[in-house]
Protein backbone atom coordinates (compact mmCIF):
# COMPACT_ATOMS: atom_id res chain seq x y z
CA UNK A 1 0.00 0.00 0.00
CA UNK A 2 1.21 3.32 -0.76
CA UNK A 3 2.04 5.82 1.97
CA UNK A 4 -0.86 7.80 0.46
CA UNK A 5 -3.57 5.25 0.50
CA UNK A 6 -2.10 4.21 3.68
CA UNK A 7 -2.56 8.06 4.80
CA UNK A 8 -5.97 8.10 3.53
CA UNK A 9 -7.14 4.47 5.74
CA UNK A 10 -5.82 6.30 8.94
CA UNK A 11 -9.10 6.82 11.10
CA UNK A 12 -8.90 10.40 11.78
CA UNK A 13 -10.74 12.15 15.10
CA UNK A 14 -13.76 14.05 13.17
CA UNK A 15 -15.50 15.01 16.30
CA UNK A 16 -14.50 17.21 19.65
CA UNK A 17 -15.80 14.23 21.93
CA UNK A 18 -12.99 11.93 20.09
CA UNK A 19 -10.29 14.69 20.40
CA UNK A 20 -11.16 15.14 23.96
CA UNK A 21 -10.39 11.16 24.70
CA UNK A 22 -6.52 12.13 23.83
CA UNK A 23 -6.72 14.60 27.74
CA UNK A 24 -3.54 14.33 29.79
CA UNK A 25 -3.31 17.09 32.03
CA UNK A 26 0.38 15.96 33.25
CA UNK A 27 1.45 19.71 34.05
CA UNK A 28 -1.88 19.92 36.40
CA UNK A 29 -1.88 16.64 37.97
CA UNK A 30 2.17 16.62 38.56
CA UNK A 31 2.84 20.30 40.18
CA UNK A 32 1.29 22.23 42.62
CA UNK A 33 -1.44 24.70 42.16
CA UNK A 34 -1.37 28.16 43.37
CA UNK A 35 -3.17 27.72 46.97
CA UNK A 36 -4.65 30.87 46.75
CA UNK A 37 -6.96 30.00 43.70
CA UNK A 38 -10.11 28.38 45.08
CA UNK A 39 -9.65 25.80 41.46
CA UNK A 40 -12.54 26.79 40.15
CA UNK A 41 -11.12 28.87 37.05
CA UNK A 42 -12.81 32.24 37.90
CA UNK A 43 -9.74 34.20 38.53
CA UNK A 44 -9.95 37.08 36.36
CA UNK A 45 -8.42 40.11 38.36
CA UNK A 46 -4.62 41.35 38.71
CA UNK A 47 -3.58 39.94 42.14
CA UNK A 48 0.03 38.92 43.35
CA UNK A 49 0.87 34.88 43.14
CA UNK A 50 3.04 33.90 45.90
CA UNK A 51 3.09 30.66 45.10
CA UNK A 52 2.44 26.99 43.17
CA UNK A 53 3.50 26.38 39.65
CA UNK A 54 -0.25 27.35 37.80
CA UNK A 55 -3.57 29.03 38.39
CA UNK A 56 -6.60 27.92 37.04
CA UNK A 57 -8.44 30.17 35.12
CA UNK A 58 -11.35 29.64 32.52
CA UNK A 59 -10.91 31.62 29.46
CA UNK A 60 -12.88 34.65 28.03
CA UNK A 61 -15.06 33.40 25.13
CA UNK A 62 -15.09 35.89 22.42
CA UNK A 63 -17.69 37.36 20.83
CA UNK A 64 -19.74 35.77 17.75
CA UNK A 65 -16.54 33.73 16.72
CA UNK A 66 -15.96 33.08 13.06
CA UNK A 67 -13.79 30.65 11.40
CA UNK A 68 -10.33 32.28 9.52
CA UNK A 69 -8.26 29.45 9.20
CA UNK A 70 -6.35 26.00 10.78
CA UNK A 71 -3.28 24.06 10.22
CA UNK A 72 -3.95 21.48 7.61
CA UNK A 73 -0.28 19.98 8.37
CA UNK A 74 -0.18 19.99 12.21
CA UNK A 75 -4.58 18.74 11.89
CA UNK A 76 -2.66 15.64 9.91
CA UNK A 77 -0.25 15.02 12.74
CA UNK A 78 -2.52 14.80 15.13
CA UNK A 79 -4.64 12.84 13.49
CA UNK A 80 -7.58 15.27 12.76
CA UNK A 81 -9.58 15.34 10.02
CA UNK A 82 -9.82 18.80 8.48
CA UNK A 83 -13.82 19.41 8.63
CA UNK A 84 -13.57 19.05 12.86
CA UNK A 85 -11.98 22.88 12.27
CA UNK A 86 -15.58 23.89 10.99
CA UNK A 87 -17.85 22.39 13.55
CA UNK A 88 -19.22 24.26 16.36
CA UNK A 89 -18.05 22.46 18.90
CA UNK A 90 -14.24 22.78 17.78
CA UNK A 91 -14.94 26.42 17.60
CA UNK A 92 -16.92 26.54 20.84
CA UNK A 93 -13.60 25.27 22.39
CA UNK A 94 -10.94 27.14 20.72
CA UNK A 95 -12.61 30.64 20.80
CA UNK A 96 -12.90 30.14 24.35
CA UNK A 97 -16.23 28.82 25.59
CA UNK A 98 -14.98 25.47 27.37
CA UNK A 99 -18.16 25.29 29.46
CA UNK A 100 -19.68 22.22 26.62
CA UNK A 101 -16.17 20.64 26.80
CA UNK A 102 -16.95 16.80 26.79
CA UNK A 103 -15.19 14.92 29.17
CA UNK A 104 -12.08 14.38 30.29
CA UNK A 105 -11.28 17.45 29.02
CA UNK A 106 -11.51 20.64 31.96
CA UNK A 107 -13.91 23.11 32.01
CA UNK A 108 -11.10 25.74 32.61
CA UNK A 109 -7.31 26.12 31.61
CA UNK A 110 -4.40 27.46 33.61
CA UNK A 111 -1.89 30.29 33.09
CA UNK A 112 2.09 30.49 34.89
CA UNK A 113 3.50 32.40 36.68
CA UNK A 114 7.82 33.29 35.50
CA UNK A 115 10.62 36.06 36.12
CA UNK A 116 11.69 38.56 33.85
CA UNK A 117 15.64 38.94 33.21
CA UNK A 118 16.28 41.15 30.28
CA UNK A 119 19.81 40.25 28.63
CA UNK A 120 21.01 38.34 31.62
CA UNK A 121 19.86 41.47 34.32
CA UNK A 122 17.09 40.02 36.60
CA UNK A 123 14.06 42.72 36.97
CA UNK A 124 11.26 43.25 39.78
CA UNK A 125 10.89 47.14 38.30
CA UNK A 126 7.76 46.39 35.71
CA UNK A 127 5.66 43.82 38.25
CA UNK A 128 2.73 46.40 39.39
CA UNK A 129 3.66 45.10 42.82
CA UNK A 130 7.57 45.38 42.44
CA UNK A 131 8.04 42.32 43.93
CA UNK A 132 7.80 40.07 40.88
CA UNK A 133 5.05 38.24 41.82
CA UNK A 134 2.53 39.89 38.86
CA UNK A 135 5.22 38.39 35.67
CA UNK A 136 3.05 35.64 33.93
CA UNK A 137 0.86 34.53 31.36
CA UNK A 138 -1.25 37.70 31.29
CA UNK A 139 -3.67 36.77 28.10
CA UNK A 140 -2.48 33.41 27.30
CA UNK A 141 -3.88 30.70 29.15
CA UNK A 142 -3.45 26.44 27.82
CA UNK A 143 -7.01 24.85 27.94
CA UNK A 144 -5.59 21.43 26.70
CA UNK A 145 -3.03 18.43 27.19
CA UNK A 146 -3.11 15.65 25.50
CA UNK A 147 -1.50 12.69 23.83
CA UNK A 148 -2.01 12.03 19.73
CA UNK A 149 -0.15 9.68 17.52
CA UNK A 150 2.17 8.86 20.80
CA UNK A 151 2.73 12.29 21.48
CA UNK A 152 2.39 14.59 23.79
CA UNK A 153 0.83 18.43 22.92
CA UNK A 154 -0.36 21.16 25.10
CA UNK A 155 -2.78 24.02 23.63
CA UNK A 156 -2.75 27.26 24.28
CA UNK A 157 -5.26 30.48 23.56
CA UNK A 158 -3.19 33.59 22.68
CA UNK A 159 -6.40 36.15 23.65
CA UNK A 160 -8.10 34.44 26.20
CA UNK A 161 -9.22 36.93 28.30
CA UNK A 162 -7.55 37.85 31.77
CA UNK A 163 -5.44 36.20 34.17
CA UNK A 164 -4.16 37.42 37.56
CA UNK A 165 -1.02 37.59 35.58
CA UNK A 166 -2.42 40.44 32.93
CA UNK A 167 -1.20 43.22 34.78
CA UNK A 168 -4.79 45.43 34.52
CA UNK A 169 -4.79 44.55 30.92
CA UNK A 170 -7.50 43.34 29.23
CA UNK A 171 -6.20 39.75 28.22
CA UNK A 172 -7.34 40.07 24.29
CA UNK A 173 -5.29 39.31 20.73
CA UNK A 174 -5.66 41.49 18.02
CA UNK A 175 -6.58 40.04 14.42
CA UNK A 176 -3.45 41.72 13.19
CA UNK A 177 -1.28 40.19 15.89
CA UNK A 178 -3.09 36.77 15.80
CA UNK A 179 -2.80 36.71 11.94
CA UNK A 180 0.91 37.31 12.42
CA UNK A 181 1.62 34.54 14.72
CA UNK A 182 -0.16 32.12 13.08
CA UNK A 183 1.64 32.56 9.74
CA UNK A 184 4.83 33.28 11.14
CA UNK A 185 4.51 29.65 13.12
CA UNK A 186 3.38 27.71 9.74
CA UNK A 187 6.66 29.42 8.00
CA UNK A 188 8.88 28.52 11.16
CA UNK A 189 8.08 24.65 10.70
CA UNK A 190 7.92 24.31 7.06
CA UNK A 191 11.39 26.17 7.26
CA UNK A 192 12.11 23.12 9.11
CA UNK A 193 13.03 25.12 12.71
CA UNK A 194 11.62 24.29 16.09
CA UNK A 195 8.49 26.53 16.86
CA UNK A 196 5.43 26.71 18.74
CA UNK A 197 2.68 25.28 15.90
CA UNK A 198 -0.12 26.88 15.44
CA UNK A 199 -3.54 24.88 15.62
CA UNK A 200 -6.28 27.58 14.52
CA UNK A 201 -7.72 30.87 14.34
CA UNK A 202 -11.17 32.17 15.10
CA UNK A 203 -11.84 36.39 15.58
CA UNK A 204 -14.74 37.77 16.51
CA UNK A 205 -17.72 40.04 14.44
CA UNK A 206 -18.01 42.20 16.58
CA UNK A 207 -15.85 42.63 19.34
CA UNK A 208 -13.19 45.27 19.52
CA UNK A 209 -10.26 46.58 21.62
CA UNK A 210 -8.54 49.77 21.38
CA UNK A 211 -4.61 49.74 20.79
CA UNK A 212 -1.87 52.34 19.64
CA UNK A 213 -1.08 51.83 15.60
CA UNK A 214 0.36 53.61 12.83
CA UNK A 215 -1.62 55.56 10.18
CA UNK A 216 -1.85 54.81 6.94
CA UNK A 217 1.61 55.54 5.39
CA UNK A 218 3.28 56.77 8.87
CA UNK A 219 7.00 57.03 9.45
CA UNK A 220 6.68 57.79 13.23
CA UNK A 221 8.96 55.32 14.98
CA UNK A 222 6.14 54.60 17.70
CA UNK A 223 2.49 54.22 16.84
CA UNK A 224 0.87 57.81 16.17
CA UNK A 225 -3.31 57.32 16.82
CA UNK A 226 -5.49 54.79 18.73
CA UNK A 227 -7.06 52.19 16.52
CA UNK A 228 -9.45 50.10 17.31
CA UNK A 229 -9.36 46.38 16.32
CA UNK A 230 -11.53 42.98 15.60
CA UNK A 231 -10.47 40.45 19.08
CA UNK A 232 -9.44 37.18 18.04
CA UNK A 233 -7.97 34.03 19.73
CA UNK A 234 -5.06 32.14 17.89
CA UNK A 235 -4.16 28.39 19.17
CA UNK A 236 -0.85 27.80 19.78
CA UNK A 237 0.30 23.83 20.17
CA UNK A 238 3.69 22.56 21.52
CA UNK A 239 5.36 19.98 23.48
CA UNK A 240 5.28 22.15 26.75
CA UNK A 241 5.20 26.28 26.94
CA UNK A 242 7.97 25.67 29.46
CA UNK A 243 10.02 29.08 29.71
CA UNK A 244 13.67 29.85 30.96
CA UNK A 245 12.00 32.76 32.99
CA UNK A 246 9.84 30.12 34.58
CA UNK A 247 12.38 28.04 35.83
CA UNK A 248 13.52 31.64 36.95
CA UNK A 249 11.11 32.57 39.30
CA UNK A 250 11.25 29.14 41.32
CA UNK A 251 15.33 29.36 41.44
CA UNK A 252 14.86 32.64 43.04
CA UNK A 253 12.46 32.08 45.29
CA UNK A 254 14.29 28.69 45.87
CA UNK A 255 17.58 31.35 46.28
CA UNK A 256 15.73 33.29 48.70
CA UNK A 257 13.71 30.88 50.97
CA UNK A 258 10.63 32.84 49.96
CA UNK A 259 8.51 30.22 51.38
CA UNK A 260 9.00 27.29 52.63
CA UNK A 261 7.97 24.98 49.76
CA UNK A 262 10.20 27.20 47.47
CA UNK A 263 12.97 24.30 47.10
CA UNK A 264 10.75 21.27 46.18
CA UNK A 265 8.87 23.31 43.78
CA UNK A 266 12.05 24.20 41.64
CA UNK A 267 12.76 20.58 41.99
CA UNK A 268 9.43 19.30 40.91
CA UNK A 269 9.28 21.87 38.07
CA UNK A 270 12.81 20.93 36.42
CA UNK A 271 11.83 17.42 36.99
CA UNK A 272 8.50 18.18 35.13
CA UNK A 273 10.85 20.12 32.32
CA UNK A 274 12.93 16.88 31.74
CA UNK A 275 10.20 14.61 31.51
CA UNK A 276 8.59 16.98 29.15
CA UNK A 277 11.13 18.03 26.53
CA UNK A 278 13.98 16.27 27.51
CA UNK A 279 12.72 12.23 28.73
CA UNK A 280 14.72 10.53 25.86
CA UNK A 281 18.03 12.51 26.86
CA UNK A 282 18.14 13.34 30.54
CA UNK A 283 17.83 10.67 32.70
CA UNK A 284 15.35 12.00 35.85
CA UNK A 285 16.96 9.26 38.41
CA UNK A 286 19.90 10.34 37.99
CA UNK A 287 21.58 11.73 41.57
CA UNK A 288 20.84 15.59 42.44
CA UNK A 289 24.02 16.48 41.80
CA UNK A 290 24.39 14.87 37.95
CA UNK A 291 20.42 16.04 36.95
CA UNK A 292 20.64 19.97 36.31
CA UNK A 293 24.12 19.18 34.71
CA UNK A 294 22.74 17.00 32.38
CA UNK A 295 19.60 19.18 31.86
CA UNK A 296 22.26 22.13 31.44
CA UNK A 297 24.03 20.26 28.50
CA UNK A 298 21.11 19.26 26.86
CA UNK A 299 19.34 22.54 26.85
CA UNK A 300 22.73 24.42 25.42
CA UNK A 301 22.85 22.09 22.85
CA UNK A 302 19.19 23.04 21.13
CA UNK A 303 19.40 26.54 22.13
CA UNK A 304 22.39 27.21 20.41
CA UNK A 305 21.18 24.90 17.61
CA UNK A 306 18.02 27.02 17.13
CA UNK A 307 19.87 30.32 16.92
CA UNK A 308 21.77 28.99 14.51
CA UNK A 309 18.59 28.44 12.71
CA UNK A 310 17.15 31.64 12.79
CA UNK A 311 20.65 33.23 11.29
CA UNK A 312 20.12 30.82 8.69
CA UNK A 313 16.69 32.14 7.29
CA UNK A 314 17.23 36.05 8.43
CA UNK A 315 15.04 35.69 11.52
CA UNK A 316 15.02 38.30 14.66
CA UNK A 317 12.77 37.71 17.50
CA UNK A 318 13.16 41.17 18.61
CA UNK A 319 12.71 40.71 22.33
CA UNK A 320 14.66 37.55 23.38
CA UNK A 321 14.29 37.88 27.14
CA UNK A 322 14.34 34.89 28.82
CA UNK A 323 10.64 34.83 29.76
CA UNK A 324 10.62 33.95 25.58
CA UNK A 325 12.71 31.76 25.60
CA UNK A 326 11.45 27.87 25.42
CA UNK A 327 12.89 25.25 27.87
CA UNK A 328 12.63 22.80 24.75
CA UNK A 329 14.44 24.99 22.55
CA UNK A 330 12.11 26.19 20.34
CA UNK A 331 10.87 29.64 18.96
CA UNK A 332 8.47 31.10 21.67
CA UNK A 333 6.07 33.98 21.50
CA UNK A 334 5.95 35.90 17.82
CA UNK A 335 5.41 39.08 18.92
CA UNK A 336 8.02 41.60 17.66
CA UNK A 337 9.74 39.24 15.55
CA UNK A 338 10.76 40.08 11.46
CA UNK A 339 12.60 39.01 9.01
CA UNK A 340 15.84 40.24 7.76
CA UNK A 341 15.01 41.68 3.96
CA UNK A 342 17.39 44.16 3.01
CA UNK A 343 20.69 42.86 4.63
CA UNK A 344 21.34 45.05 8.11
CA UNK A 345 23.73 43.17 10.60
CA UNK A 346 21.37 45.00 13.56
CA UNK A 347 18.47 44.71 12.18
CA UNK A 348 15.77 44.90 15.03
CA UNK A 349 12.01 45.64 13.60
CA UNK A 350 10.75 46.34 17.38
CA UNK A 351 11.27 50.16 18.78
CA UNK A 352 11.49 49.16 21.67
CA UNK A 353 13.77 46.19 21.46
CA UNK A 354 17.21 48.01 21.31
CA UNK A 355 20.81 46.87 19.47
CA UNK A 356 21.21 43.98 22.07
CA UNK A 357 18.21 41.83 20.73
CA UNK A 358 19.25 42.67 17.43
CA UNK A 359 19.69 40.47 14.54
CA UNK A 360 23.49 39.43 14.80
CA UNK A 361 23.39 40.14 18.22
CA UNK A 362 20.66 36.90 18.68
CA UNK A 363 23.53 34.36 20.05
CA UNK A 364 25.25 37.13 22.38
CA UNK A 365 21.30 37.48 23.59
CA UNK A 366 20.97 33.49 23.63
CA UNK A 367 23.92 33.24 26.05
CA UNK A 368 22.17 35.72 28.35
CA UNK A 369 19.28 33.61 28.66
CA UNK A 370 21.80 30.47 28.87
CA UNK A 371 23.15 31.96 31.97
CA UNK A 372 19.64 33.02 33.78
CA UNK A 373 18.64 29.30 33.48
CA UNK A 374 21.74 28.46 35.05
CA UNK A 375 21.59 30.61 37.69
CA UNK A 376 17.91 28.89 38.39
CA UNK A 377 19.56 25.64 38.52
CA UNK A 378 22.40 27.15 40.66
CA UNK A 379 20.01 26.68 44.52
CA UNK A 380 19.55 22.66 43.16
CA UNK A 381 23.60 21.84 43.58
CA UNK A 382 24.40 25.25 46.38
CA UNK A 383 26.09 22.18 48.57
CA UNK A 384 27.92 20.77 45.76
CA UNK A 385 31.38 22.60 44.79
CA UNK A 386 32.42 20.19 42.00
CA UNK A 387 28.86 20.35 40.55
CA UNK A 388 28.24 24.02 40.86
CA UNK A 389 32.20 24.33 39.21
CA UNK A 390 31.35 21.65 35.97
CA UNK A 391 27.89 23.70 36.00
CA UNK A 392 29.79 26.94 35.57
CA UNK A 393 31.90 25.32 32.90
CA UNK A 394 28.99 24.53 30.97
CA UNK A 395 28.05 28.11 31.07
CA UNK A 396 31.31 29.30 29.90
CA UNK A 397 31.38 27.01 26.83
CA UNK A 398 28.09 28.34 25.26
CA UNK A 399 30.09 30.75 23.35
CA UNK A 400 32.46 28.23 21.67
CA UNK A 401 29.21 26.18 21.12
CA UNK A 402 27.24 28.91 19.39
CA UNK A 403 30.26 30.34 17.39
CA UNK A 404 31.18 26.30 16.05
CA UNK A 405 27.87 25.88 14.70
CA UNK A 406 26.70 29.28 13.26
CA UNK A 407 30.51 28.92 11.35
CA UNK A 408 29.03 25.41 10.33
CA UNK A 409 25.94 27.00 9.31
CA UNK A 410 27.82 29.67 6.94
CA UNK A 411 29.79 26.80 5.37
CA UNK A 412 26.65 24.88 4.28
CA UNK A 413 25.10 28.78 3.13
CA UNK A 414 27.96 29.52 0.42
CA UNK A 415 28.55 25.43 -0.71
CA UNK A 416 32.29 25.82 0.72
CA UNK A 417 34.46 22.96 1.71
CA UNK A 418 35.52 24.47 5.09
CA UNK A 419 34.66 28.00 6.89
CA UNK A 420 36.55 30.58 5.39
CA UNK A 421 35.65 33.80 8.16
CA UNK A 422 37.40 36.50 5.31
CA UNK A 423 35.22 35.53 2.80
CA UNK A 424 32.24 35.31 4.86
CA UNK A 425 33.34 39.26 6.33
CA UNK A 426 33.92 40.70 2.78
CA UNK A 427 30.26 39.13 1.48
CA UNK A 428 28.77 40.94 4.30
CA UNK A 429 30.76 44.41 3.52
CA UNK A 430 29.25 44.10 -0.15
CA UNK A 431 26.04 42.80 1.17
CA UNK A 432 26.11 45.91 3.19
CA UNK A 433 27.15 48.25 0.54
CA UNK A 434 24.61 47.16 -2.44
CA UNK A 435 21.90 47.23 -0.11
CA UNK A 436 20.87 43.34 -0.83
CA UNK A 437 18.08 41.49 0.11
CA UNK A 438 19.37 38.72 2.46
CA UNK A 439 16.95 35.36 0.95
CA UNK A 440 17.12 36.63 -2.16
CA UNK A 441 21.00 36.63 -2.29
CA UNK A 442 21.36 33.77 -0.63
CA UNK A 443 18.74 32.06 -3.01
CA UNK A 444 20.66 33.54 -6.29
CA UNK A 445 24.15 32.33 -4.90
CA UNK A 446 22.53 28.49 -4.65
CA UNK A 447 22.07 27.98 -8.38
CA UNK A 448 26.41 28.71 -8.46
CA UNK A 449 26.23 31.84 -10.38
CA UNK A 450 29.19 32.44 -12.64
CA UNK A 451 28.67 36.33 -13.36
CA UNK A 452 27.55 39.25 -10.67
CA UNK A 453 24.46 39.77 -13.17
CA UNK A 454 22.99 36.69 -11.48
CA UNK A 455 23.17 38.07 -8.56
CA UNK A 456 21.34 41.50 -9.22
CA UNK A 457 17.64 40.13 -8.74
CA UNK A 458 18.56 40.70 -4.54
CA UNK A 459 20.18 44.75 -5.35
CA UNK A 460 18.34 47.41 -4.20
CA UNK A 461 21.21 50.09 -5.63
CA UNK A 462 23.22 49.24 -8.50
CA UNK A 463 26.67 49.47 -7.77
CA UNK A 464 29.17 51.27 -9.35
CA UNK A 465 32.33 50.33 -11.21
CA UNK A 466 34.56 49.77 -8.18
CA UNK A 467 32.16 48.15 -6.52
CA UNK A 468 31.35 45.43 -9.21
CA UNK A 469 34.80 44.40 -9.30
CA UNK A 470 34.74 43.74 -5.91
CA UNK A 471 31.91 41.45 -6.45
CA UNK A 472 33.66 39.86 -9.63
CA UNK A 473 36.86 39.36 -6.94
CA UNK A 474 34.63 38.18 -4.36
CA UNK A 475 32.56 35.57 -6.20
CA UNK A 476 36.17 34.29 -8.43
CA UNK A 477 36.93 33.75 -4.80
CA UNK A 478 33.67 31.77 -3.70
CA UNK A 479 33.58 29.64 -6.61
CA UNK A 480 37.45 28.74 -6.24
CA UNK A 481 36.61 27.75 -2.87
CA UNK A 482 33.24 25.34 -3.30
CA UNK A 483 32.69 21.62 -2.20
CA UNK A 484 34.03 19.89 -5.33
CA UNK A 485 33.18 16.66 -3.53
CA UNK A 486 29.83 17.21 -5.38
CA UNK A 487 28.98 17.91 -9.08
CA UNK A 488 27.68 21.18 -9.62
CA UNK A 489 23.74 20.31 -9.58
CA UNK A 490 24.52 18.54 -5.92
CA UNK A 491 25.93 21.32 -4.46
CA UNK A 492 23.24 23.62 -6.14
CA UNK A 493 20.08 21.12 -4.64
CA UNK A 494 22.37 20.96 -1.19
CA UNK A 495 22.40 24.72 -0.84
CA UNK A 496 18.68 25.07 -1.87
CA UNK A 497 17.89 22.97 1.23
CA UNK A 498 19.18 25.76 3.99
CA UNK A 499 18.97 28.78 1.27
CA UNK A 500 14.75 28.79 1.37
CA UNK A 501 13.48 30.97 -1.34
CA UNK A 502 10.51 32.73 -0.01
CA UNK A 503 10.42 34.18 2.96
CA UNK A 504 8.34 36.56 5.96
CA UNK A 505 8.21 40.18 3.91
CA UNK A 506 5.56 42.26 6.22
CA UNK A 507 4.35 44.44 3.31
CA UNK A 508 3.16 41.13 1.83
CA UNK A 509 1.86 40.21 5.04
CA UNK A 510 -0.08 43.65 6.07
CA UNK A 511 -2.78 43.44 3.32
CA UNK A 512 -3.81 40.01 4.61
CA UNK A 513 -4.58 41.06 7.81
CA UNK A 514 -5.83 44.29 6.70
CA UNK A 515 -8.37 41.97 4.40
CA UNK A 516 -8.91 39.93 7.15
CA UNK A 517 -10.52 42.83 9.20
CA UNK A 518 -13.00 43.19 6.37
CA UNK A 519 -13.98 39.36 6.55
CA UNK A 520 -11.96 38.46 3.43
CA UNK A 521 -9.37 35.30 4.61
CA UNK A 522 -8.18 34.05 0.84
CA UNK A 523 -4.62 36.20 1.10
CA UNK A 524 -4.38 34.10 4.50
CA UNK A 525 -4.72 30.94 2.98
CA UNK A 526 -2.68 31.98 -0.29
CA UNK A 527 0.29 32.95 2.30
CA UNK A 528 -0.44 29.32 4.17
CA UNK A 529 0.14 27.74 0.94
CA UNK A 530 3.37 29.68 -0.53
CA UNK A 531 4.88 29.42 3.91
CA UNK A 532 4.27 26.07 3.39
CA UNK A 533 6.84 25.12 0.72
CA UNK A 534 9.77 27.66 1.59
CA UNK A 535 12.55 25.83 -0.07
CA UNK A 536 10.60 25.08 -3.44
CA UNK A 537 10.24 26.86 -6.70
CA UNK A 538 6.53 26.43 -6.68
CA UNK A 539 5.02 28.37 -9.84
CA UNK A 540 5.86 31.46 -12.08
CA UNK A 541 2.63 33.47 -10.69
CA UNK A 542 3.93 32.48 -7.10
CA UNK A 543 7.30 33.65 -7.94
CA UNK A 544 6.55 36.67 -9.53
CA UNK A 545 4.09 38.16 -6.60
CA UNK A 546 6.43 36.52 -3.60
CA UNK A 547 10.10 36.49 -4.46
CA UNK A 548 10.93 39.90 -5.10
CA UNK A 549 12.68 42.73 -3.83
CA UNK A 550 10.26 45.40 -1.19
CA UNK A 551 9.36 48.41 -3.13
CA UNK A 552 11.09 51.60 -1.91
CA UNK A 553 8.08 53.56 -0.87
CA UNK A 554 7.21 50.49 1.77
CA UNK A 555 10.93 51.16 3.54
CA UNK A 556 10.84 53.14 6.74
CA UNK A 557 7.05 52.79 7.29
CA UNK A 558 5.71 52.16 10.95
CA UNK A 559 3.62 48.65 10.99
CA UNK A 560 5.61 47.50 7.91
CA UNK A 561 9.67 48.14 8.33
CA UNK A 562 8.83 48.38 12.47
CA UNK A 563 6.41 48.53 14.81
CA UNK A 564 5.86 48.69 18.62
CA UNK A 565 5.02 45.57 20.80
CA UNK A 566 0.75 46.61 21.05
CA UNK A 567 -0.70 43.34 19.85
Amino acid sequence: MSERAQKKSIKRITTIEEFAKGADYSLMMSLNRDPDSDGTGNDHKLRQVFTGHFVPVKPTPIADPIYITHSHSLFEELGLEDALALTDEFRNVFSGQLSQAPEPMEKFGWATGYALSIYGTEYIEQCPFKTGNGYGDGRAMSIFEGVFNNKRWEMQLKGGGPTPYCRGADGRAVLRSSVREFLAQELMHSLGIPTTRSLCLFASQSETVDRPWYREGSHSENPDIMVSNPVAISTRAASSFLRVGQLELFGRRARSDAHPEAMRELEMIVDHAIEREYSGQVDTTLPAGEKPLAFATAFRDRLTTLVTHWMRVGFCQGNFNSDNCSIGGFTLDFGPFGFVERFEPYYQPWTGGGRHFSFFNQPQAAEKNFESFCSALMPLIRDDSAAREQLGQIQDDFAQLMHDKLSEMWTAKLGLIEFDGDLLQELFKLMMMTHVDYTIFFRQLSYLPNAISELEPSFYTSPDEELMNQWRDWLTEWRSKLDTSLSEQELSTQMQRVNPKYTWREWLVVPAYKQAELREFSLIHELQDVFGEPYGEQSKEVEGKFYRLRPLELFDVGGVTHYSCSS
